[in-house]
């Protein structure tokens, strides 16, 4: 099966079954969606979600975090991976913003990626779900079903060259909404270790590229 047409199965599938498609994760700005994109890095949405309420209750916006110390913060946070240097970049985000942007989340990747704790995946996740920006943000689940499913090459061996792959053979309108189906396809259906390939719908024309895509 040649990649164009593996990737129009993929996409034609998701648009019919999941045609409206978000973050699993739980927010009520576009200040929360950050902190809670920054605390979900190798933690669980799951997770994040069960100690957001308490964190925006005390912290709602940038001006309430700033004015925290991170050994505050962490006491919000400290059961989500790595507590402390999250809970530091939280605030020194935070200060950031009311120091340089006035409290609000800079819309460009740039100005994204200057602040603390903030990389090229959180920028990415913040330009698509927040401003509706067509970008790509892969993380592990996006790299793994990629690479399984067969739509990247097998030399795609960092996510920047996942991303600029599955870029060129998406189209810009449906960009946002892929990496959330991919996402949730690696969350639930192929999963890291013993992936359901029975439940999978595209079980039968899938390639099951293990080697390279992380199945550890």
């Amino acid at each position: 099966m040649k990649k164009k047409d593996r990737y129009k199965l993929v996409l034609e599938y998701f648009q019919k079954e999941t045609p409206r498609v978000t973050t699993e994760l739980e927010y009520g700005s576009v200040f929360q969606l950050l902190t809670a994109v920054i605390l979900s890095a190798q933690c669980t949405d799951k997770r994040v979600n069960m100690i957001t309420p308490a964190l925006f209750e005390r912290y709602p916006d940038a001006a309430s975090m700033a004015s925290a110390e991170p050994d505050e913060v962490y006491e919000y946070v400290r059961s989500v991976s790595y507590p402390n240097s999250k809970a530091r970049h939280l605030v020194e985000m935070s200060r950031m913003l009311v120091s340089k942007y006035k409290g609000e989340v800079p819309r460009t990747f740039d100005e994204l990626l200057s602040l603390p704790g903030v990389g090229r995946k959180t920028a990415n996740v913040i330009q698509a779900v927040a401003y509706g920006r067509s970008v790509m943000a892969v993380d592990t689940h996006v790299f793994r079903v990629s690479h399984r499913l067969g739509l990247v090459s097998k030399n795609c061996d960092t996510p920047l060259k996942v991303e600029n792959e599955l870029m060129n053979n998406i189209p810009d309108d449906l960009i946002p909404d892929a990496h959330h189906w991919l996402l949730l396809h690696g969350r639930y259906v192929c999963t890291s270790r013993s992936p359901h390939c029975g439940k999978c719908p595209f079980d039968s024309f899938c390639p099951k590229v293990m080697e390279g895509s992380k199945l550890s």
